[in-house]
C-alpha cells in the first residue's frame, strides 16, 4: 500500500505491497569472445572485476586486458583483471584479447568494447558558516561540512573533520557541524573540512573559507611610527561607534587607565617603556548593558629618537686652528633616520656641576687651569623642549702631566664609581695621582691628623709636604724634600680645600638634584707608610 513507501530506496520496486529486486542489465552477446562487467553502478572505493569469456568456455592462452587501447599488462593465462579501489580516473573503455587453443596453431580473437563509468560517492564537501562568515564577538557560530551522498548509497556513513590554519579542531567525527559558542577575535582564521568514509579509503576536502570575526571594541592606535618625545594616543571604538561605558586601558595586561565613558588614553611625552601590547574592554547597551568585552590586542613600539650620547676626547687632528694643543671635548649621538633633521642641543658638566649649559654646539674645550687635573665629565644630549633628554657615561680626564695621559673610557674607574650620575647628592671625591714624596722626620709630639713637618722648622722657601709620619728611629740623614714638588702638592691641596668650602656654602647641583638637602663633606687623612695624599668620601 501507500502506507509501506516509506524508504525512498524502495518507491521504485514497490507496487501495492508488492517488493521488488532492483532491476540488472541482460546483455546477450553472440560472439567467439566477450568482455563481462558488473551490472550494477560502481562508485568509488568499490572492488571492480572484468572476466573474459570465450564461447562455450573454449581454453584460452595469451590473454590480454585494455583501457582506453592501452594494454593493462602483458598476456596471461589469467581470465580476470580486478582493481580493489576504483576512483573516478579507472573510467573507461575496456576490452579483451586471447588466442583459442585448439588442436593445431589455434585463432586470436577480441571481444567488443565494454564501457564502465565510475560513479562519485559523494560530492566534494563546502563549507558554510551559519550566521555568517563575518559574525559578531560574542555571539555563536556554527560550521556545517556540507556533501551529498547518490540515492543508492544513501545509507553510507562518512566521518567528519574540521581544519583552521592547518592545525585538527576537531578529527573523525559523524556529526557534519562545528559548533563555536561564543565567537571571538582568535577564532578568525581560514578553516577547511573534510570528508571520508569509514575504511578511509574515498575522502575529500573542502576548499577554504575564511572567517571574519566582527569585534564589538577595536583599539585604534597611530598608524605611523611613534618616536620618543611625541604624544601616543589611542581610542577605543565600539561597534557602529556605540558608546562605551567602564572603559579600561591595558598596557601589558595591566591596566593603566579607567574612563566612564569614551575617551581616548594620550601619554603626552612617549618614552621606549611605553612600548608594549595595549588592549581595551567596556560595555555597551546593545540594547541593555552587555557583559564587559576586550578588543584585540595591538602591539605598538615607540622608536628610539636619538642613541645614548658618548663623550669622548677628540684628538688633535680633528680641532681645527689653535684649539688643537687645547683638550677638546665631543657629545655624540646619533638621530633615527626618519629624524635626522630634529635640532639638538648638548650640555657638559665636571662630577655636579654644570661646565656649559645646554647650546647647539656638540664640543667643549676645557680650560688650562683644569686640563691638569684628574677630573670626570658627562654630557647631556636633549631636544629643544627638553622633551627628551639622555645623558652619557662618565669620561674620566687624567691630567697632561700623568703618565697616563689623555685616555677616555665608557666604565667609570673604581675610585670613581661613585660619581655616576644618580638621585643622590655628588661628591667632590678626586681620583688620587700617585706622585713620589720624599719622607719627613716628624718630632715626638707631632699629631696623627693634619699636616706634619719637620722638628723644630717650618719650611720658608714654601709650603710644607704633605708626608706621613716616620718613625723616631729614621737617621737624622733623611731625603730633603723637593721644594717646587712641595708647592705643588700644597696648591693642589689648597684649591681642593677651597672647592669644598665653597660647595658646603654654596652648592651647585643639576636641576634634577635640587631639593636635596644633604650636603657631601670630605676628609684628607694621612695614613702612614704612604706617599699620596687621598681624599675618602664621608
Amino acid at each position: 500500500m501507500d502506507d509501506d513507501l516509506n524508504d525512498p530506496r524502495e518507491t521504485d520496486f514497490q507496487i501495492k505491497g508488492y517488493t521488488f529486486s532492483e532491476p540488472f542489465h541482460l546483455i546477450v552477446s553472440y560472439d567467439w569472445l566477450i568482455l563481462q562487467g558488473p551490472a550494477a553502478p560502481i562508485f568509488e572505493g568499490d572492488p571492480l572485476v572484468l572476466r573474459c569469456r570465450a564461447w562455450q568456455d573454449w581454453p584460452l592462452t595469451q590473454i590480454t586486458f585494455y583501457r582506453d587501447g592501452s594494454a593493462l599488462g602483458p598476456p596471461g593465462p589469467n581470465r580476470e583483471f580486478s582493481i580493489a579501489v576504483v576512483q573516478e580516473a579507472d573510467s573507461g573503455h575496456y576490452h579483451c584479447s586471447a588466442i583459442f587453443r585448439s588442436p593445431g596453431p589455434g585463432s586470436p580473437e577480441t571481444a567488443s568494447t565494454l564501457a564502465i563509468t565510475v560513479q562519485e560517492l559523494f560530492t566534494a564537501p563546502v563549507l558554510r558558516a551559519s550566521p555568517s562568515a563575518e559574525p559578531q564577538e560574542g555571539s555563536p557560530m556554527t560550521l556545517s561540512c556540507q556533501t551529498k551522498l547518490p540515492l543508492q548509497r544513501s545509507a553510507t556513513h562518512l566521518l567528519f573533520s574540521f581544519y583552521k590554519d592547518g592545525r585538527t579542531m576537531r578529527s573523525r567525527d559523524l556529526s557534519s557541524e562545528f559548533q563555536v559558542p561564543t565567537a571571538s577575535v582568535e577564532h578568525s582564521g581560514f578553516y577547511w573540512c573534510e570528508a571520508a568514509t569509514e575504511d578511509g579509503q574515498v575522502w575529500k576536502q573542502s576548499p577554504q573559507l575564511e572567517i571574519r570575526v566582527q569585534d564589538w571594541l577595536i583599539l585604534q592606535v597611530p598608524y605611523a611610527a611613534v618616536f620618543e618625545g611625541e604624544p601616543l594616543v589611542m581610542r577605543c571604538r565600539g561597534w557602529y561607534d556605540k558608546v562605551v561605558y567602564k572603559l579600561h586601558y591595558y598596557h601589558d595586561d595591566q591596566a593603566v587607565r579607567y574612563f566612564h565613558s569614551n575617551t581616548n588614553y594620550t601619554v603626552l611625552q612617549a618614552r621606549a617603556s611605553d612600548s608594549g601590547r595595549y588592549q581595551c574592554s567596556g560595555t555597551m547597551r546593545i540594547p541593555v548593558e552587555s557583559a564587559p568585552m576586550f578588543s584585540a590586542k595591538v602591539v605598538v613600539t615607540v622608536q628610539e629618537l636619538f642613541q645614548t650620547p658618548v663623550l669622548r676626547v677628540m684628538s688633535p687632528k680633528e680641532i681645527r686652528g689653535a684649539a688643537h694643543r687645547r683638550v677638546v671635548l665631543r657629545c655624540e649621538t646619533r638621530l633615527h633616520p626618519q629624524k635626522r633633521d630634529t635640532p639638538l642641543q648638548f650640555a657638559f658638566y665636571k662630577y655636579s656641576r654644570a661646565v656649559r649649559r645646554f647650546d647647539w654646539g656638540a664640543e667643549y674645550t676645557v680650560p688650562e687651569p683644569e686640563v691638569e687635573e684628574l677630573e670626570a665629565y658627562w654630557c647631556e644630549a636633549a631636544t629643544a623642549t627638553r622633551s627628551v633628554r639622555k645623558r652619557s657615561p662618565w669620561l674620566q680626564l687624567p691630567g697632561l702631566g700623568s703618565s697616563l695621559g689623555l685616555a677616555s673610557t665608557n666604565t667609570p674607574a673604581p675610585q670613581a664609581a661613585a660619581l655616576a650620575p644618580g638621585n643622590k647628592p655628588f661628591s667632590f671625591r678626586k681620583p688620587p695621582v700617585a706622585r713620589s714624596v720624599p719622607s719627613v722626620t716628624s718630632v715626638p709630639n707631632a699629631t696623627s691628623v693634619g699636616l706634619q713637618f719637620p722638628a723644630g722648622r717650618v719650611p720658608t722657601s714654601g709650603p710644607p709636604a704633605c708626608a706621613p709620619p716616620t718613625p723616631l728611629e729614621q737617621s737624622a740623614g733623611a731625603l730633603k724634600p723637593n721644594v717646587d714638588l712641595l708647592l705643588r702638592e700644597m696648591q693642589l691641596l689648597k684649591d681642593l680645600l677651597s672647592r669644598v668650602v665653597l660647595e658646603l656654602k654654596e652648592p651647585q647641583v643639576l636641576p634634577e638634584f635640587k631639593g636635596t638637602r644633604e650636603t657631601p663633606t670630605s676628609h684628607f687623612p694621612l695614613s702612614q707608610g704612604s706617599h699620596q695624599m687621598t681624599p675618602v668620601e664621608s
